[in-house]
């Protein structure tokens, strides 16, 4: 079995003398391999795989970047392999570079024809091609995944958050030859990989290639009626597609990054889904109960708390709670219930509909439904300030801004990574180092005397930052300005990204620090509305679910 990782791989090639060819295209669980054998800042498409590579005695790789050509070189140094080749592959799908890449093909096959000790075989080669021949979409509506190669980790996410059929339209997942000449079994091999050589270059192109206009067909088919966009972080190739594609389709499209590792699919999983919703394809419906008293629950399990608000018929307010999440998410959420209940004096019983959102929302057993903390804090928001066109949520894991419609509904969202750079955990570290409570770090931030640069979003960095800045004896009070600033302006970052305008609405917990406000406010030149109790819009929005709203 010979491992390869570029559609441009010759399989049908390797088919023909009698091998078999796998897509290396796994997540990795970590670097850690990878790491030992070359620097940290390699490319993540490299580095997983590297990792992946490390019990492969059998590889064929392009050098389709410079990140592949050192991963190649690394693992060619790394330890003796049965076999291993790097593919020349040409930019261009031109005479001069057909005959380039055959002699290439023609280079490769004499290897591993030596290696198998086996011969070409003409009949299975062009079995192998025709059945590699045929681009099968569905007659019906359809999602297609653009960009870089997915995993089948994450291929299964996106497939089981829409109830629509799937196609793979990546850059590994779409490989599809043209038919071979009638009359090729009369070809001597030289002209059969003259044929090859011109029909790999012929496929719908990658984006390294020069020409990149055979792509259009992947967003043009009538039944396509999503996308969703996966990008590797730092690869500038599908990041420019990303950004042209979105000039010239209106097909509504989500962008998803990674780095190859399972570290963000339960984010991944949050953003698929609040794109379902968007789309008005949700997958479940409301159960409602019986309930004794009418009574309709929302309850958001974040990061750091976990909060319920409750209605009646009438979308009156009758209860909420705020209470620590804690370490395990059905903890906090039973917490959260029994204050409620014990504030109006009924039994879980009594609910209709108990809607649960957040990070936690799948781990809530007495919930009845579950929706994205997207579509929650739209649905919570618009009820709150029906005039808010764009929210920005700050909570204790992640930052998102919303971009809302006239009627309520989410036009665009943007995320935070996995990173907690500008999140409520971000300030309660920062916090911890200025050995202050949070309120106390909220006053003080207002009475600043000299402006203070906190240049590193990065959680680890900006501590080290803050306690330079306190060695050096300067004031608590501008540190936390200077953090302040810093929050505001990647938050106010996002929300120019997702294309926000005002009105302004905050939610999340980080939106009772009136320092952080304040700076934000400045920063999109826009007063922003915060209700009373903005920790609560997404548990709100959940109620609404719950009491049949949308």
């Amino acid at each position: 079995m010979i491992g390869y990782s570029c559609k441009y791989a010759p399989v049908e090639l390797i088919q023909a003398f009698g091998g078999e060819a796998r897509l290396l295209d796994a997540e990795a669980a970590d670097f850690s391999a990878a790491e030992t054998l070359t620097h940290a800042n390699l490319c993540c498409h490299a580095k997983a795989l590297i990792q992946q590579a490390q019990s492969e005695e059998e590889l064929v790789l392009t050098d389709c970047c410079d990140a592949t050509r050192r991963a190649f070189d690394v693992l060619d140094a790394q330890k003796p392999r049965r076999f291993m080749f790097q593919f020349d592959l040409p930019h261009d799908d031109n005479g001069c570079a057909r005959a380039r890449f055959a002699r290439e093909l023609c280079r490769f096959a004499k290897a591993y024809g030596a290696y198998r000790q086996s011969a070409f075989s003409a009949e299975r080669f062009l079995s192998a091609c025709r059945d590699n021949s045929h681009l099968l979409l569905p007659d019906e509506p359809f999602i297609g995944i653009l960009g870089a190669r997915v995993s089948p980790q994450l291929l299964g996410i996106i497939r089981t958050a829409f109830p629509l059929p799937i196609v793979n339209l990546t850059c590994s997942g779409l490989r599809t030859l043209e038919e071979p000449p009638a009359d090729a079994a009369d070809y001597s091999f030289e002209q059969l990989m003259d044929w090859y050589a011109g029909a790999l270059l012929r496929m719908t192109p990658c984006m390294r290639m020069t020409d990149i206009a055979g792509r259009r067909m992947l967003y043009e088919n009538e039944n396509l009626r999503a996308i969703v966009y996966h990008t590797v972080k730092f690869c500038d190739y599908y990041g420019f597609e990303y950004a042209d594609l979105k000039k010239r389709s209106a097909i509504p499209t989500l962008k998803i990054e990674t780095d190859y590792t399972l570290a963000a699919m339960g984010q991944l999983s949050t953003r698929l889904e609040a794109f379902r919703e968007s789309l008005g394809l949700s997958q479940a419906q409301t159960i409602r109960t019986k309930g004794k008293k009418g009574l309709y629950a929302g309850i958001d399990s974040g990061s750091t708390t976990t909060n319920m608000v409750v209605l009646d018929e009438q979308k009156n307010t009758l209860a909420f709670a705020i209470v620590r999440t804690g370490p395990r998410a059905q903890t906090g959420a039973q917490a959260a219930l029994d204050q409620v209940c014990q504030k109006l004096n009924v039994s879980p019983d009594d609910f209709a509909a108990i809607v649960a959102t957040g990070y936690g929302r799948s781990h809530i057993p007495f919930a009845t439904d579950s929706r994205t903390e997207i579509t929650c804090h739209a649905k919570g928001a618009h009820f709150l300030n029906p005039s808010a066109r764009t929210i920005v949520d700050i909570g204790g894991q992640d930052s998102k801004v919303i971009c809302l419609s006239e009627d309520g509904s989410v036009s665009n969202f943007i995320m935070n990574d996995k990173c907690a750079a500008g999140t409520g955990r971000f300030l309660e570290m920062m916090a911890r180092t200025l050995e202050l409570d949070m309120d106390e770090m909220s006053r003080r931030g207002l009475k600043w005397d000299k402006e203070l640069t906190i240049s590193s979003m990065c959680t680890v960095f900006a501590e080290s930052e803050v306690i330079s800045l306190i060695a050096d004896n300067h004031a608590d009070s501008d540190i936390i300005h200077g953090l302040n600033q810093s929050i505001a302006g990647k938050t106010a970052a996002m929300a120019a990204h997702a294309g926000g305008c005002a009105p302004y609405m905050m939610t999340g917990g980080v939106a009772r620090n009136l320092g952080v406000v304040r700076e934000l406010e400045k920063k999109l030149g826009a007063p922003l509305f915060i209700a009373e109790n903005p920790d609560l819009c997404g548990a709100l929005g959940a109620a609404l679910f719950a009491l049949g709203e949308g």
